[in-house]
Order: C-alpha cells, then structure tokens, then sequence
C-alpha cells in the first residue's frame, strides 16, 4: 500500500492531520494535471494552476463528505474530475455574467475574441457529452476524463481505471466514435 493510500485511509478514519500529511505527497503530480489541464484552456483564463490545485484539493479532502479512497488511482481520478468541475463551473458563469445590467456600453475593445467564446462553449458542450456518454457507458466516459483533464495517456488512464491496455483502448476508441456521432446528430438537430 502507497503512502498516499495509507494517508488516504486515515483521512477516510477522521485523523485531521491527515489532509495536511498529503498535500506535500501529490502536489507535484496534482500541480502537473492543473498545469496540462490549463495548457488546454483560453489565453485569457483567470485560473491559475496552482488555484485550480488548491481548490480540487480542498474539495477532496476537505469538504466533509466521507469519501472512501479505494487507492492513489481512485484520489486521482477524483481529482482529475474535480478539476473538471471546477473549469466547467468558470465556464458557465463567465457565459452567464451580466454586466451593468440590461443596457451595458460596449467599446470596440470589448468585443471578445471568438475564440475565447468558442473554447468556453466548447468545454461547456464536452462537459454535456460526458454526461450522456457516462451514462450509455460509464468506463469510456473516465478514459475520456483522464484523458481530457488529466493529461494521462490511453494507458496510464486505463491503468489508473484497473483496465489492461487493450480494453482501456477499445474504451478509447470506443468513445472516440461515440463524441463523432454525438455531434453529428446535434448539428443535425
């Protein structure tokens, strides 16, 4: 058993001292995942890596739900997917922001650039499309997540998922197929 499982495990038993034993443990591979993950993300991203560690750490390990850890895989991918919520969270208030209420100045200088608008849409979309593909086929859908916002290869996702290589992926293939035809039918719609 790993250091950051047995530390996993005495957080799940309420040791308090326990969160801070493990931040020194997997930040680096935490502040690793943020750092890809934001790689991914618009230019003009107010969230740092290092915030975005901080905060799917404290989400994690502090928020008081009793999570049991499974293994340093299982913390993993949990963050990765707390990490994903957090940027999918940004995303849809930077699209819901109202400014100055119902009659705002704009300045040529304001307009955004489309990009920046796209990626955000497109991260709201993908984070859409999960939802749906988790529940049609739920191990494709975490291959996708470690992927996308872990920045692990096929294997290392399908590793940290206990999968052997090659059903780790057929998930990724399978996925893969799964995200064209999805979005063909919404273009379609």
């Amino acid at each position: 058993m790993s250091d950051v499982t047995q530390i996993l495990n005495r957080i799940d038993e309420g040791d308090l001292s326990a969160a801070e034993d493990l931040l020194p443990l997997v930040y680096n591979e935490l502040r690793n995942l943020a750092k890809y993950r934001m790689q991914q993300e618009r230019g003009d991203h107010t969230l740092q890596p290092t915030a975005l560690v901080h905060e799917a750490y404290l989400r994690l390990v502090k928020n008081g739900d009793s999570i049991r850890w499974e293994s340093r895989g299982h913390f993993f991918t949990a963050a990765a997917n707390a990490m994903r919520r957090i940027l999918v969270e940004a995303a849809r208030a930077k699209a819901s922001q109202k400014r100055g209420g119902e009659h705002v100045q704009v300045e040529l200088s304001d307009f955004p650039n489309p990009s920046t608008e796209q990626l955000r849409d497109q991260l709201i979309e993908l984070d859409g499309a999960l939802t749906v593909l988790e529940c049609e086929d739920f191990d494709a859908a975490e291959i996708v997540k470690l992927r996308m916002y872990g920045g692990l290869s096929v294997e290392d996702a399908g590793k940290v998922l206990g999968m052997s290589r090659s059903t780790a992926y057929e998930n990724w293939n399978y996925a893969r197929s799964w995200f064209a035809v999805y979005i063909e039918e919404a273009r379609e719609s």
